[in-house]
């Protein structure tokens, strides 16, 4: 018999920082969900679209006879100085969460190690990481682990927002948590701080989000949004930085998640001379892997040219004759806003 004393602490055990649990129950967040879905928000995710939408509606669905959810989040958080704290022009930005290993693989071992010692108890269990069908912002908040911020990163009173999420379905009936209460009250720091207004009162809008830009979109950058991404090259941490329930966020991040070398406000210069064998080493079990090499030199001449500083102009003029279209264009475009941008050579106020 699996009992929720015995869920809690073996889940801290596993490397948890936080657990609760939900009933496997649709959550009242499917209709917004498809709501946002329908009106185009989510941008080119086929993966938020398609045939999964539905299993969203009905995570039972995933494990015949669930009646549980255990929600679980790992801490990622080092000590670490924040985006907004670095505004040398030469540096780029790789989002917190991608500066470790990649946090599927981490995590996923984490929760099935949970499961491997709730074995024995004659019970079913499924775990889910990010890329299964469920709506795990939803469930966290259903099981006492924070609420959905205005940033819409799932934010816990007494530690922020800096986790990684999972789910354990489980046969198992499991005394739920009570509902954790929205916090955010009339603050807007993140709405405002973000450079290309895709967080408002509906939520977020991938299609302007910098991480979209940077990470999910394929092909070309539209023009009119380059200039917002500033100096990310991979995903952004804004929101979060600015968010007062960070403050005081705790630093225990796993040895997994702290910084590899050159991850931490990495050199443009360094980046853009990357050949693609060069990439592949050194981001090799790492979230950045995603963008795949040609859609992380874009982004890199994307932020030199924001930059604004001319010793970028070298490179950024070799790589106008690149032999990807997107890339080239880009780097045109970069030669652009430098050639029009007279900002000092070590530093930009991002």
């Amino acid at each position: 018999m699996v009992n929720r004393s015995d869920v809690l602490a073996l889940a801290r055990e596993s490397g948890f920082s936080l657990c609760g649990i939900a009933r496997v129950d649709p959550v009242p967040d499917v209709e917004k969900y498809d709501n946002w879905v329908s009106t185009g928000m989510a941008g080119d995710m086929g993966y938020l679209t398609d045939h999964r939408a539905g299993l969203r509606a009905e995570p039972g669905r995933l494990l015949e006879g669930a009646r549980s959810v255990i929600c679980l989040g790992a801490l990622y958080n080092g000590p670490e100085p924040y985006s907004n704290q670095y505004d040398n022009v030469q540096l780029g930005w790789i989002a917190r969460y991608a500066w470790g290993d990649d946090y599927h693989s981490v995590v996923r071992g984490m929760a099935d190690r949970l499961v491997e010692r709730l074995g024995g108890s004659g019970e079913r269990f499924r775990v889910c990481v990010d890329t299964a069908p469920v709506l795990e912002r939803s469930y966290a908040r259903e099981a006492g682990l924070g609420w959905i911020g205005k940033n819409t990163c799932l934010i816990n009173q007494g530690s922020g927002s800096w986790y990684f999420l999972a789910e354990v379905l489980t046969t198992a009936e499991l005394e739920p948590d009570l509902v954790a209460a929205d916090r955010c009250g009339s603050c807007t720091r993140c709405i405002d701080v973000c450079p290309t207004a895709a967080l408002g009162p509906n939520g977020l809008d991938a299609r302007l989000c910098i991480s979209y830009f940077t990470i999910e979109l394929r092909g070309s950058i539209p023009e009119e949004h380059r200039a917002g991404i500033g100096k990310h090259v991979f995903g952004c941490d804004l929101c979060q930085d600015v968010c007062p329930w960070n403050r005081k966020a705790p630093v225990d991040a796993r040895p997994e998640f702290r910084p590899r070398e050159g991850m931490l406000a990495p050199p443009l210069e360094m980046l853009a001379a990357l050949s693609e064998a060069e990439f592949k080493a050194m981001f090799k079990g790492s979230a950045v892997v995603r963008t795949k090499y040609i859609g992380f030199l874009r982004n890199v001449v994307v932020a030199m040219g924001n930059s604004g500083a001319g010793k970028f102009r070298g490179r950024l003029e070799e790589l106008a004759g690149h032999g990807d279209a997107v890339v080239a264009e880009h780097a045109r475009w970069a030669l652009g806003r430098i050639d029009c941008t007279n900002i000092p050579e070590s530093r930009h106020p991002y």
